[in-house]
């Protein structure tokens, strides 16, 4: 219907830094649209990438469909430690979504998702380059929402009804 028209490779980095001001707006929707448009002409942009899937995580609570869009940008990402450090934001991002949406029964599907993300963050931990701990203040931000919550609990073990002897 529209063509979209492309941005120029000198603007690039002005537009990576319009749509992390847009995220901190809380606009995801604007700052996506200009990561899609940085992507378009620079494809590899590991910036744009992490910027856009950020961008989607905002949006997991409204739109929880984009979780696998999220997943998507992990795949495109280069390095081995920026695929696990985004793979578990993606996790803890939509544990959190979980968690204010406040569904009953909700609390041991949010706990497995939060124990997931703390899983990527360890894989991280383990590749990080020098002097960045960013996987461990997330291991730990992690850790201390399940500390907080006593409903986060694993799903205790479902066990059948005694049978009765005769």
């Amino acid at each position: 219907m529209f063509a979209l028209k492309p941005i120029s490779h000198d603007c690039v980095a002005g537009a990576l830094a319009k749509a992390e001001r847009y995220r901190l707006l809380n606009e995801p929707n604007e700052a996506e649209s200009i990561c899609h448009d940085i992507l378009q002409v620079e494809p590899e942009n590991d910036a744009a990438l992490q910027t856009l899937l950020l961008a989607l995580t905002d949006q997991f609570e409204e739109s929880p469909e984009r979780v696998a869009e999220a997943h998507k940008c992990v795949e495109r990402m280069h390095g081995d430690y920026d695929r696990a450090y985004y793979t578990g934001i993606v996790w803890e991002r939509r544990a959190k979504a979980k968690l204010r949406h406040g569904v009953p029964g909700s609390g041991a599907r949010t706990y497995e998702s939060l124990r997931e993300a703390m899983t990527w963050y360890e894989r991280a931990e383990a590749i990080r380059p020098a002097g960045n701990d960013d996987a461990l203040l997330r291991w730990n931000a992690c850790a201390r929402l399940l500390q907080r919550n006593p409903r986060l609990a694993p799903a205790s073990e479902e066990r059948g009804e005694p049978l009765l002897s005769e």
